[in-house]
């Protein structure tokens, strides 16, 4: 598995990390599928204190305390959930990330954050008191290195211009191609993309036909469009999973794709995809067959 800088720092990460929010609940269940994940060579692992209530973070914690020097550990903060209901509400002021940053530590068994990251972010946030409270962080040794996980271009170019994040997490795949108009920019700044949906919750796998015809529709793709879409990618490469792994990969900003998996299998299949060629070719057609879609809101 090829390791790459996240942006300008020295956190090493694999090319395929592991999105933990699709782990069991079931503690033995959930390890299984860290320790197939660490032996095909998986270092990065995502997690954010919002899942399940920090459950998840427990989870991880728990899966990864004997493993803690040899992986990258990353979890989110700003949405605050209420116990006794579902509702979420969203704070990303000082006081509040240095109060969470410390049940997040807990609930993970560790002394230290490898990548922790602001889950979202509005225009109208106190940027400058989300930053500091970062680097106050970072200063005190909680954590090594932060980002943000956003789809928001004003809130992007803010952090980019105003921070030192060393990445930016963005949903992106085939179906969901807007991140690109922001590639080059990030890429030239020193910083880094992780990715999340990239598999467009398994439409872009080799059960993809099968998954649309349960599905329907997916983001501006209309159910027809979808379909026809899934047969000319299929056609250009017989592992869709593998094409939709490697044309996100191979741009250079992109240093991890996250990929969720709720069984060993599944990661083992993520791995033989990864480890399909793909050439360079079917990429570029792969590219033409699938909408170039750009965000149309909070651009200002």
């Amino acid at each position: 598995m090829k390791k790459v800088n996240l942006g300008n720092s020295p956190l090493k990460v694999s090319e395929i990390g592991f999105g933990c929010m699709s782990l069991p609940i079931d503690s033995k269940q959930a390890s299984a599928i860290v320790e197939e994940a660490v032996a095909n060579g998986i270092n990065y692992f995502d997690t954010a204190d919002l899942y399940n209530k920090g459950e998840n973070e427990t989870l991880v914690g728990h899966a990864l305390k004997r493993r803690r020097q040899d992986v990258i550990i990353a979890t989110k903060v700003g949405n605050r959930w209420s116990r006794d209901s579902d509702e979420v509400t969203w704070n990303a002021t000082k006081p509040y990330i240095l109060e969470q940053v410390h049940n997040s530590l807990r609930r993970l068994q560790t002394d230290y954050i490898d990548l922790y990251q602001l889950h979202g972010g509005m225009i109208s946030d106190d940027a400058e008191e989300t930053i500091d409270a970062f680097e106050s962080l970072k200063k005190e040794g909680l954590i090594r290195e932060y980002g943000i996980s956003s789809i928001r271009p004003n809130v992007i170019k803010r952090f980019l211009a105003k921070s030192d994040i060393v990445s930016i997490m963005m949903q992106y795949s085939l179906f969901d191609r807007r991140p690109e108009e922001w590639l080059s920019d990030i890429g030239s700044a020193g910083r880094s993309v992780v990715t999340r949906g990239t598999l467009a919750k398994g439409l872009l796998t080799n059960d993809g036909l099968r998954r649309a015809e349960k599905m329907g529709s997916y983001l501006t793709y209309s159910e027809s469009e979808l379909k026809s879409t899934l047969q000319k990618l299929m056609g250009i490469h017989d592992n869709l999973h593998a094409l939709s792994l490697h044309s996100i990969l191979q741009n250079s900003t992109v240093a991890s794709v996250v990929a969720g998996a709720s069984s060993p299998q599944q990661i083992k299949d993520t791995i033989a995809a990864y480890g399909t060629p793909v050439s360079a070719d079917q990429i570029k057609e792969a590219k033409k067959a699938a909408k170039q879609d750009i965000y149309q809101e909070h651009r200002e």
